[in-house]
């Protein structure tokens, strides 16, 4: 590899993607591949505390809450996490992955502004975190796509989590919300530099396997020269 890669991984609530960080940490430790790995939001952070009130119901009901202010405040909680960021991959020279970065704040909230308004706001939370932010484009964006009914199930199984003591927060609730974020990421996932891995199995109607969507995800990586094939990674 030439130079240190900026990976995120995205899908909706309930696709995945912690795990298949976890796998993906292993695959690259493996490879001999130096990375670091962040999540966003950082909930300890300062606007990610103020993420957390929002999820929680603290500024009212989904639907009450304008876009444009949730937006700033998971796009905050990037900017405070810009050095960190440019330290790991200019710096450190570290492949850096993410659990979830700037589309995430795309997909969903996009999904709670009118259709007519959306490409609008695109456009301008676009603007805001990779102009007037500057922070750095990513490399490769693997879309762990799941069906939103399957998703919101899955988050039903999780452990407790340290933001919110709900086994649902405001956003991963309501069902309408995730699948017009579902629709939005589809539309982004057109862009050059993003991958699809289809995480559910219509044939039989069940979530593929783990190591499946790994094996997927693996490919992604080595098809944008993050490793090649015959590394010792992919051979384990």
């Amino acid at each position: 590899m030439d130079r240190p890669r900026f990976i995120a991984i995205e899908g909706i609530d309930g696709a995945g993607k912690r795990t298949q960080i976890d796998l993906l940490a292993d695959w690259l430790g493996r490879a001999g591949i130096a990375f670091a790995r962040m999540s966003f939001p950082r909930y300890e952070s300062f606007f990610g505390r103020l993420v957390a009130r929002f999820l929680n119901g603290e500024f009212g009901p989904l639907e009450k809450v304008d876009a444009h202010f949730s937006a700033l405040l998971y796009a905050g909680d990037r900017l405070e996490a810009k050095a960190e960021i440019d330290d790991v991959l200019r710096r450190q020279r570290r492949t850096l992955i993410t659990d979830r970065y700037i589309a995430s704040n795309l997909a969903h909230q996009t999904a709670r502004v009118p259709a007519e308004q959306r490409s609008k706001f695109l456009e301008w939370l676009s603007e805001l975190e990779y102009k007037v932010y500057q922070l750095p484009m990513e490399d490769l964006v693997i879309y762990l796509r799941v069906p939103a009914t399957v998703a919101q199930k899955q988050i039903a199984q999780k452990g407790a989590r340290d933001y919110t003591a709900r086994s649902h927060d405001l956003q991963e609730a309501d069902l309408r919300h995730l699948e017009e974020a579902a629709r939005i990421y589809d539309l982004l996932a057109g862009e050059s530099n993003w991958v699809t891995v289809e995480c559910f199995d219509t044939a039989v109607g069940k979530m593929r396997s783990q190591e499946a969507i790994h094996l997927d995800v693996v490919a992604a990586l080595e098809k944008a020269g993050v490793a090649h094939p015959g590394s010792r990674a992919a051979k384990l």
